[in-house]
């Protein structure tokens, strides 16, 4: 009974970080060319992720209703993606990616 209540909770938290109505900041992820933007919630983010925390206790939201902003030049977009799905579902699947790309994958976790 836990185990699919946790299922169902992971299911519901990665459909939250798909939803592009109620997100409270952007993440700009890569370098030119390749940059891409997520959105996502501070709150999952700052509780999930002490590096983000980290980001994130210097950008603190602006009570004018502005989006916060951040960016991170030093990730691929592709990894970046992978790390978001893990902190809202709190699973990740490595099977589809080869031995270069789980390196990366832990270098960035890291």
């Amino acid at each position: 009974m836990d185990y699919i209540l946790l299922q169902k909770l992971s299911q519901n938290l990665l459909e939250i970080l798909d939803d592009d109505e109620y997100y409270d900041i952007t993440i700009e992820v890569g370098n030119d060319p390749y940059v891409k933007i997520f959105r996502s919630h501070i709150v999952i983010l700052n509780y999930r992720s002490s590096y983000l925390r980290r980001i994130l206790s210097t950008n603190k939201k602006k009570n004018d209703g502005t989006l916060v902003h951040i960016k991170l030049p030093n990730i691929s977009p592709e990894i970046f993606q992978l790390i978001l799905w893990y902190i809202y579902g709190g699973k990740l699947s490595l099977i589809d990616y080869d031995n270069l790309d789980i390196i990366k994958i832990l270098v960035a976790a890291n």
